[in-house]
């Protein structure tokens, strides 16, 4: 039995070690890098994916809030990006979860885009999710590396 406990304790080991560390991580950590949009999905009753600033191109958040943005034209906005923590709105639960607050500006044309994510959540090490909830549906951003 206790050679059971040990090989146990030994292949567990080896599988925490061989996995990212990136859960481990702050979610003002994970996010720094170079994401793409992939997939803007809405859930619910009425509502456009159309009139949302950002459904398609990639991102590059950088360690002191600023970010590039480069829509599928190849026009590059420049901005801040900001992580909040906050308690759920829902009164059953005591969670707590992330929103994003993304802005962008086209210096040349000085055109603003601007986003307030509800709810962010990691899938995985390059994979996440981001809500933008409005009254009677919500719009899911997928963010990958």
């Amino acid at each position: 039995m206790k050679k059971v406990y040990s090989l146990i304790i030994f292949f567990s080991i080896i599988f925490i070690g061989g996995c990212s560390k990136d859960f481990l991580k702050s979610y003002d950590r994970r996010i720094i890098g170079t994401w793409r949009i992939t997939d803007v999905t809405r859930v619910g009753i009425g509502g456009n994916t159309g009139d949302l600033p950002f459904t398609d191109g990639t991102f590059t958040f950088y360690e002191n809030g600023s970010l590039d943005y480069i829509n599928s034209a190849n026009i590059v906005f420049k901005g801040t990006w900001e992580l909040k923590k906050k308690r759920s709105n829902n009164n059953d639960d005591d969670l707590q979860v992330h929103s994003l607050q993304i802005t962008a500006v086209d210096f040349t044309t000085q055109q603003v885009l601007g986003e307030y994510y509800d709810d962010i959540n990691f899938v995985g090490t390059d994979h996440f999710k981001a809500k933008i909830i409005y009254d009677f549906h919500t719009y899911v951003t997928h963010f990958r590396r």
